[in-house]
């Protein structure tokens, strides 16, 4: 597949995470973006989060229980 290079303006901060990411993902920065833009593309990330909300939501009664059962001194909460 033939590929074409663009260029972008982003902060620094967010140039470092890209960086850091593909790396993470053993991705070079071009595949990494290229990834989340098909990704982006397809629905996959709206069905993910869609997804996640609806567990979240199916199972909060888990998530409440589970931080009534947590002793108080941990001031954590479980979701």
């Amino acid at each position: 597949m033939a590929k074409t290079q663009l260029g972008a303006r982003v902060d620094e901060d967010v140039a470092e995470l890209a960086r850091r990411r593909a790396a993470d993902l053993g991705l070079s920065v071009g595949d990494y973006l290229a990834r989340l833009v098909q990704d982006d593309a397809s629905g996959l990330r709206a069905r993910a989060v869609d997804a996640a909300a609806r567990f979240l939501a199916e199972h909060q009664a888990v998530f409440d229980e589970a931080e009534r059962d947590q002793p108080a001194s941990r001031g954590t909460r479980a979701a």
